[in-house]
């Protein structure tokens, strides 16, 4: 039976699909310390893999709309991550307690927030205030496989 929030997340039309996908290189994809769990930066990609990672620069070859949809499936990541770091109930989350959002993004770029808002306002319609959490948002140069957004977060938990 599905608990409060991912019935809250089947009412928005997201399912988190499966187990979520494994590191790309030597480090675990969280790291649960008492009642926190610290999930490593998620990438905007599907279940699906690889072919669906939302690639490019936000200002160049996205605009800001398309960088916070790719924030958005990040959060959907994270989230699936915390699931996972929680034995499969997603009730034990307390809230979210920070994110850092990377965006692939020109020098002269300024708009990150409006697009790590992507993956802040997700957490926030899908947990209410559990949801409402420290952030920092940041351009980065170049991201991993070339896409357009990285979100990493901290997250509190009830134990087990």
């Amino acid at each position: 039976m599905a608990g409060i929030i991912e019935a809250r997340l089947a009412e928005m039309g997201i399912e988190l699909a499966g187990p979520p996908p494994a590191p790309a290189a030597n480090y675990v994809p969280y790291v649960v310390a008492g009642d926190m769990v610290f999930v490593s930066g998620q990438i905007p990609m599907t279940a699906a893999g690889l072919d669906t990672l939302i690639k490019g620069r936000v200002g160049v070859d996205l605009d800001i709309a398309a960088g916070a949809a790719a924030a958005r499936l990040c959060a959907i990541n994270l989230l699936a991550q915390v699931k996972s770091a929680c034995g499969g109930d997603l009730d034990r989350l307390v809230r979210v307690v920070k994110l850092t959002g990377f965006v692939n993004a020109p020098p002269e770029f300024g708009d990150q927030p409006k697009v790590v808002n992507g993956a802040s306002d997700l957490l926030v319609e899908v947990l209410g205030d559990k949801g409402r959490h420290s952030r920092s948002a940041v351009s980065a140069g170049g991201l991993p496989f070339g896409c357009a957004v990285e979100v990493e977060g901290i997250f509190q938990i009830l134990p087990a």
